[in-house]
């Protein structure tokens, strides 16, 4: 009997191997696709953004999920872009030379259930850089956004195929958006043209740069205080993962979109690198057993909630309001998934103050002038304190050893 439980288990543990085998390689497959220069970085309205939409609605059909665009499984808007960073994007009725025509790609999975989740991801990126992107280089450059975001959409996938058949107490729509890069216009034109009621939503699930979990295991949940269940139901689920929990609804990703209509929303997000806005944000520097562990846990909550019914929704305070305004840069880039004392540089920008002074990755700064940094928003009181021309001493925290390094703004 014995030797037949560790056949059995022997024979299992390969059958769940290979599952998860196939499984991180087809969400590597989806990557490598969305992220290929062929796309030329699936900027909102291009050829590349094209081909991404019907390679996303493929995978739709493919998978089993209906159409529930307007126009198949898309769902086009026009709008004319802004002109200048004050001013408001304006969705249009007509193409002209001054517009531009994104698609958002709609799958639905109807269990004749009364509410509806929408699980969604921006596909769109930055094409080959303008607005937007930290790369300094003289010679363009096609920015492939593996991580930012063909991360999310291919996870997103992932789920669609865990769904089809399993937890039938709500339907399911799958949505990723284009024009997020831009101001979230594709989650905010679908909000105002729907194609389902939304008063049936019952939450919203939003993935956005979950490819690159890093050794900690850091991920951070963003909305978590947008429904009272929220809070406690991530924190029950979680086996792997260093969870940083975010209260606000609001953040810079669709899910914004959503909380901004009543809808509890959930962003999941493994943090910002060095790669990030850049051409080297590539396929081959991503997490793929990372994106397979985010996707089992997102399922795992979806499982929970199955049969409790709509979600309450609950208002958060909006924590960018507080945030105090600078007329200077330091340059880098923080990392948001920090959680000890002071402010951690996970990358830092060509030819910026921080770069001059020798500050590098993974330096911890801990104190700007004579204000002691103890997180992201002591920092930027910090850094609110100081204009153009402006010296200082940065003190920061380098393998065990404090250093001080001068800086000018």
């Amino acid at each position: 009997m014995i030797n037949r439980i560790l056949i059995f288990a022997f024979f299992t543990f390969l059958f769940i191997g290979k599952i998860n085998a196939q499984t991180e390689t087809q969400i590597y497959n989806d990557v490598v696709f969305l992220s290929d220069d062929k796309l030329e970085g699936r900027k909102t309205g291009s050829e590349g953004e094209k081909i991404a939409a019907e390679y996303i609605a493929k995978r739709f059909k493919e998978i089993g999920l209906a159409p529930k665009g307007n126009n198949g499984y898309f769902q086009d808007f026009t709008f004319t872009p802004k002109t200048n960073p004050h001013g408001e994007v304006k969705f249009s009725d007509t193409n002209s030379n001054n517009t531009i025509t994104g698609r958002n790609i709609l799958g639905y999975i109807d269990n004749n259930a009364k509410q509806t989740i929408i699980i969604g991801a921006h596909y769109d990126h930055l094409g080959y850089g303008g607005e937007g992107s930290l790369y300094r280089g003289e010679k363009k450059q096609i920015h492939n956004g593996a991580d930012d975001n063909a991360s999310g959409v291919a996870t997103l996938l992932n789920l669609a195929e865990k769904l089809t058949k399993t937890n039938t107490g709500n339907n399911y729509l799958f949505m990723a958006f284009s024009g997020e890069e831009m101001g979230l216009l594709g989650s905010n034109y679908f909000v105002k043209n729907s194609t389902i009621n939304l008063e049936n939503v019952n939450y919203m699930l939003n993935m956005d740069m979950v490819g690159r979990l890093k050794e900690d295991n850091a991920l951070a949940i963003y909305g978590v205080g947008t429904s009272p269940i929220f809070k406690h139901l991530v924190t029950v689920y979680n086996d792997n993962f260093k969870l940083i929990l975010k209260e606000s609804g609001v953040g810079p990703s669709d899910h914004t979109s959503f909380y901004l209509n009543d809808i509890p929303v959930l962003h999941f997000f493994t943090g910002q690198h060095e790669d990030y806005h850049r051409p080297s944000d590539d396929y081959d520097k991503l997490n793929y057993k990372g994106m397979e562990l985010i996707s089992e846990y997102i399922y795992s909550i979806i499982t929970d909630l199955d049969d409790n019914g709509k979600l309450p929704f609950r208002k958060t305070k909006n924590e960018s309001e507080d945030a105090p305004r600078f007329k200077v840069t330091l340059g880098v880039v923080p990392d948001y998934m920090f959680d000890g004392k002071g402010m951690r540089i996970d990358g830092v920008s060509e030819e910026k103050p921080a770069q001059k002074a020798g500050l590098q990755k993974g330096d911890v700064v801990v104190k700007l002038g004579e204000i002691s940094i103890t997180d992201m928003m002591s920092y930027m009181k910090a850094l609110s304190s100081f204009k153009s021309g402006d010296s200082t001493t940065v003190t920061v925290e380098r393998n065990g050893k404090t250093t001080e390094k001068k800086v000018t703004f």
